[in-house]
């Protein structure tokens, strides 16, 4: 019997599990690569560490700033301090000593108007503490300007009398009222009478 059909069946069968081989190379490779694309996109990334939340050092040619936070602002009639309404004040008078003022408001009538009426009438809270020198309070120190630089007489609201002079260590409170346009503007202390040694600003709102 000739030996030839079996020579050729198995060169095909060599063939054939060559081409399976291959294949089954191929799919390997394949299932690898879709598995290292599931990874890249399954959110795990690798992690870098944050960059420091830091603006450098300022210039070398700026001046030192000689005012710190939660300092107090020192007022006097040549060098006067312009605060806001609400701040605290250390006020020198030309006669000596320091007196810690403090202004709020103003309070109006009325607010939440459907309409801004041109003026209302305002009302200013004062504190005073005396420091270790008795100073003369008066209301006729104290007055108020708008933006145009209009001035406004202001008069004692309230029941609350200050002392003519207040007394060292001691403290008083009392309000003052008068008429202004609506907008910006300021109210002035001059514990010398001639000269505001601070002015508070504020803004007149009625809307």
């Amino acid at each position: 019997m000739s030996d030839a059909p079996a020579r050729r069946y198995g060169a095909y069968a060599r063939r054939t599990c060559g081409r399976v081989a291959l294949a089954l190379a191929g799919g390997a490779l394949t299932v690898a690569a879709l598995g290292g694309c599931g990874s890249a996109g399954s959110g795990h990334t690798a992690t870098h560490p944050a960059a420091p939340q830091t603006y450098g050092s300022l210039p070398s040619w700026l001046p030192p700033d000689p005012v710190r936070a939660g300092d107090v602002a020192v007022g006097t009639p040549t060098r006067p301090a312009l605060a806001a309404q609400g701040d605290t004040v250390d006020v020198r008078p030309a006669s000596g000593g320091t007196v810690r003022a403090t202004v709020v408001g103003p309070a109006v009538p009325a607010e939440g108007l459907p309409y801004e009426t041109p003026s209302t009438t305002c009302t200013f809270t004062v504190t005073l503490h005396a420091g270790a020198l008795p100073v003369p309070v008066r209301v006729s120190d104290f007055g108020t300007s708008d933006h145009l630089g209009a001035t406004y007489a202001v008069r004692l609201a309230g029941s609350r009398k200050p002392p003519a002079v207040l007394a060292a260590g001691r403290s008083t409170t009392f309000q003052l009222r008068t008429s202004m346009p609506t907008g910006e503007g300021v109210i002035k202390w001059a514990p010398d009478w001639r000269r505001a040694a601070v002015s508070w600003d504020f803004v007149v709102e009625t809307d």
